[in-house]
């Protein structure tokens, strides 16, 4: 047996499931693609998360669309980051080409061209299902790491949420929490001493600043009502198809702050929500997290903590998680050391570090006696990865430099006469994009607060009133004590002395 038939076998054996899979593409051996040595991955395995890597221009994207349009096909929903804008196209079926023909014909797939029911999702003022979550949705250790707090700030924060439950104060954005934080120490702040405790400025300072900080990358936007109901995530099309949602983020790419708080509130949602899955044959949901270090770039070690937890225990809920980002170094050693699924696209070595990068890079995939790892990275072609995945039994694959099967949607973005026909379509833009802005914390602390001046204002002008009258009251008694008093003249003439002394002499005269 041939070297080529020998490696055929050693694909197949690897790749071979028993259960439903995505077929990728096929393996190359020497730069040459072997037709029919079908790579697949088990749909058992894809909750078990991923990365796609690789340069720019290698094709990434790409692969990223080829497997959530087979997701969809496959009645899983999809969620894909889209901060480059460039996967509307999974909306409208691929024109063809005479080279994916040929790509196909070498694989060994047949090719369809079709379309996927997707939903356009948005943070920001583009058009598209408005995202949204509330700040008590966030609770305040959550809301606490996003804002990289300390650990008395963190307390503090936790006081201003018992606070809020207690006197049925519902924090729905920013705003509100703002206007808490204010009341805390100041017409609050007895109040608040009293029940909880004293509360520094000096922390509330603190705090107030981070949260101007996010506003400034536009969460105020994000932060409010209605919320967005995860479970709408999972909807499924009347092919049996389950949706592509894409969030279009293109206009959010310098906002990494926004980007993270909206990826850590969908996944504590999601675990929180979603039912237990089990050793389940398929997953629930896959998220796509393009422009993966947008995230760990700029993420504290508390948030990277909170990300490797959920990253842990997301799984559990049938949710796979998929990271998509230039070099594998750009994710934690922490998180990488989770993901089952790698689809590695080639690497360019330009300088020195570039060439460590690699070497590093061919470090995290099987040994494998037909490749040279860190040879075949910087050799792979556009559309040409080094894949490795879990088996049904979740053990790792044969390391299979792969052709990867083309996207059978278009791989351009839609027109702008497309996109807002595909919007005018959908059912969640009437249910999500009504602004609600209810009576919650800010109003009824500023009611309160008028409430309790009125108050004072009434008892100081009650206060007032009583002095006016004391001072009246005195005043009277003072008249009537001096209206009563004899005059010292009238006291003398009207004298007994006086009068008998008058009396005399009156006698005498007459006497003479």
């Amino acid at each position: 047996m041939g070297k080529k038939e020998t490696f055929l076998n050693y694909i197949n054996e690897g790749y071979t499931t028993k259960g439903d899979f995505i077929p990728i593409g096929a393996a190359m051996l020497d730069g040459e693609t072997v037709t029919g040595a079908h790579v697949n991955i088990p749909l058992k395995t894809l909750n078990r998360h991923g990365l796609i890597a690789g340069a720019t221009g290698t094709g990434k994207t790409k692969s990223l669309q080829v497997l959530a349009e087979n997701l969809s096909d496959k009645g899983i929903p999809v969620l894909l980051m889209d901060i480059k804008g460039d996967l509307s196209g999974l909306a409208q079926p691929s024109p063809g080409h005479p080279k994916i023909d040929e790509r196909h014909a070498k694989i060994g797939l047949p090719f369809e061209a079709k379309s996927f029911p997707v939903e356009l999702l948005t943070l920001s003022e583009q058009d598209g299902v408005r995202l949204r979550a509330t700040v008590s949705e966030f609770g305040p250790v959550l809301l606490s790491r996003i804002l990289d707090l300390s650990e008395t700030q963190t307390g503090v924060v936790a006081v201003l949420f018992q606070y809020c439950d207690d006197n049925k104060l519902p924090i729905l954005d920013l705003k509100d929490f703002k206007k808490i934080l204010h009341y805390a120490t100041n017409e609050g702040k007895e109040e608040f001493t009293k029940a909880y405790g004293r509360i520094s400025t000096a922390s509330t300072g603190a705090i107030l600043r981070k949260i101007i900080e996010l506003e400034q990358q536009g969460a105020d936007l994000f932060f409010g009502e209605t919320s967005f109901d995860v479970d709408d995530l999972l909807r499924i099309d009347e092919d049996g198809r389950g949706y592509i949602n894409i969030i279009r983020l293109t206009d959010i790419q310098d906002r990494p702050k926004l980007f993270s708080t909206f990826m850590l509130s969908l996944l504590a949602e999601i675990y929180s929500t979603f039912p237990e899955q089990g050793d389940s044959d398929r997953p629930e949901l896959i998220l796509f997290i393009d422009e993966a270090h947008l995230i760990f770039n700029e993420a504290s070690k508390p948030l990277l903590n909170q990300i490797e937890s959920i990253v842990k225990l997301i799984r559990s809920k049938g949710v796979g998680l998929y990271f998509v980002t230039q070099n594998p170094t750009d994710v934690p050693e922490a998180v990488l050391g989770q993901l089952g699924l790698k689809i590695q696209h080639a690497l360019r070595a330009f300088t020195a570090k570039d060439r460590k990068t690699i070497k590093l890079t061919a470090q995290n995939y099987p040994d494998s006696e037909y490749y040279d790892t860190t040879e075949v990275l910087t050799s792979l072609g556009i559309g040409e990865a080094l894949v490795s995945a879990l088996s049904e039994k979740g053990r790792p694959t044969p390391l299979a430099a792969t052709m990867m099967r083309a996207p059978m949607s278009r791989m351009d973005v839609l027109t702008d006469i497309e996109l807002s026909n595909l919007i005018s379509k959908s059912q969640l833009v009437k249910k999500y994009n009504e602004t609600v802005d209810r009576e919650s914390a800010y109003e009824l602390l500023n009611e309160k607060i008028k409430h309790a001046e009125a108050e004072e204002a009434k008892e100081k002008a009650k206060q007032e009133r009583e002095a006016l009258k004391r001072a009246e009251s005195k005043r009277r008694t003072t008249t009537t004590r001096r209206s009563t008093r004899m005059n010292p003249i009238v006291k003398v003439l009207t004298s007994a002395t006086f009068i008998r002394s008058v009396f005399g002499i009156l006698t005498k005269l007459m006497k003479k």
